[in-house]
């Protein structure tokens, strides 16, 4: 195991639930590529509401019973690791976004 120790690159990729990628959802799709390509670790973020470029509104309210909520998924890496996908995600999202930035991890342990 790699040590994350110091700064390192955070990706978020913000998509639908409904997003789909090969026949699966989206951010199933994308964690298990993260896992098999040796990522330190992804975490998907179900979002309460959320509206992204369209400026359709998705709500878990009761009255509207969305099944479209927006989800973050967030991966920490190195940054070489980070940039060597982000290339692969724009074939794989069909709306969304992603956005880089750097963090200072800490604390990594298996």
């Amino acid at each position: 195991m790699q040590s994350l120790d110091g700064e390192q690159s955070l990706m978020r990729i913000f998509i639908s639930e409904s997003d789909r990628h090969q026949n699966k959802p989206l951010y199933k799709f994308l964690l298990e590529l993260f896992r098999s390509r040796g990522f330190a670790g992804a975490t998907v973020l179900r979002g309460v509401a959320g509206f992204g470029a369209n400026s359709v509104l998705h709500t878990d309210q009761l009255l509207c019973l969305s099944q479209d909520l927006p989800l973050v998924i967030e991966v920490v890496d190195s940054e070489e690791k980070i940039e060597s996908i982000v290339l692969e995600l724009g074939d794989m999202l069909q709306g969304g976004m992603v956005t880089l930035e750097k963090a200072r991890v800490i604390y990594y342990k298996k």
